[in-house]
């Protein structure tokens, strides 16, 4: 674990999305944030394929894996193999409110058994020296008063927990989708605020709506982290900017283009592994967002076609195409309209 992990920054868990390839990708952008896995389950840790779910390049120090599970035994065992895979963090997943999640008896359902997850805690910091962290709603269903969140804070500190990720929306667990679930509760960033007044002892991470570095800035006047979801995914280039307006450093920021072709040659060293395109093409789609050329950029490394015929040259390719289409009178009307 390095010795400065700082939680100023992190980009969130998303199912589906922060795989390896997407997480080397935002590495590209940003050397300070902190990374998070997609959800594992213990589950796919203790009886499937580990080394699948759980191998990660160094290159994307530093990265928490996130746990989702219920079993105090069953997560100490997972935290322990995150140990030896050489993650820097160990999370879990008190927020998912997915049915799938719900079966499992893990994800937000478990706000309303604090004493388990005390246990679950207190259980996998027995088996890591890393930090044991939690991400968790600000209630769930009709438990949403704040002296319930209180509640619920309190005893998980006291099973060993210094560091609390808060979305701040409750869950409606039935009646809501996932996706409802991220936009239809309020948030209440008040909520985070009063959490980290009521106890300052504690690390306290805001989550939840955050657009860009602006919000921020803002909100770490008054927590000590914030980590970004969906904003960061769909409009990766804010990331580029972390490191100088976040964490003071002076490093000059890559182009776009540079970026490119990093991920050119990521895609040709993992094609040697086996890995097809468009297992990371799919992350990098909006890395010319707002910029002239960006749907010719889309357009590329989506065709089905063309990911099959070029391979790991794709990237080149709509490089390439985006030059062309720079060229355009069309595109130097867009230009000039945005200058």
């Amino acid at each position: 674990m390095p010795e400065d992990l700082s939680y100023r920054f992190s980009i969130a868990p998303m199912m589906d999305w922060t795989d390896r390839h997407c997480r080397t990708f935002h590495r590209m952008l940003s050397r300070q944030a902190l990374l998070y896995t997609e959800m594992v389950t213990t589950g796919a840790i203790l009886y499937g394929d580990a080394e699948r779910h759980l191998a990660f390049d160094p290159g994307e120090h530093p990265v928490a894996l996130q746990l989702g599970g219920s079993d105090p035994a069953a997560l100490a065992e997972s935290a322990a193999a995150g140990t030896h895979y050489g993650y820097d963090e160990i999370n879990l997943n008190i927020g998912c409110p997915s049915d799938r999640v719900q079966n499992g008896r893990f994800g937000a359902c478990l706000m309303a058994e604090p004493d388990l997850v005390a246990r679950c805690v207190a259980a996998m910091k027995a088996a890591t020296t890393l930090p044991v962290t939690v991400k968790t709603r600000i209630g769930v269903d009709d438990r949403d008063s704040y002296e319930e969140l209180c509640d619920f804070i309190a005893r998980v500190a006291d099973g060993g927990c210094e560091t609390f990720i808060i979305h701040a929306r409750k869950a409606w667990l039935k009646g809501l989708s996932p996706k409802e679930n991220r936009e239809i509760p309020p948030l209440s960033y008040e909520t985070a605020y009063r959490l980290k007044a009521d106890f300052p002892e504690l690390t306290i991470v805001l989550n939840g709506g955050v657009e860009n570095l602006d919000q921020a800035e803002r909100h770490l006047d008054q927590v000590d982290g914030v980590m970004m979801g969906r904003a960061a995914y769909k409009d990766p280039w804010l990331l580029a900017d972390v490191d100088r307006r976040l964490f003071a450093q002076t490093s000059p920021l890559p182009s776009r283009t540079e970026v490119a072709r990093q991920l050119a040659d990521y895609l040709h060293r993992q094609q040697q592994e086996g890995v097809p395109p468009r297992a990371i093409t799919r992350h990098i789609l909006g890395l010319f967002n707002g910029q002239p050329g960006a749907r010719r950029w889309r357009q590329v490394l989506s065709d089905a076609r063309r990911l099959e015929e070029a391979g790991p040259d794709i990237v080149n390719e709509a490089l390439d195409a985006m030059t062309s289409s720079s060229r355009s009178p069309a595109f130097d009307r867009a230009e000039a309209a945005t200058a």
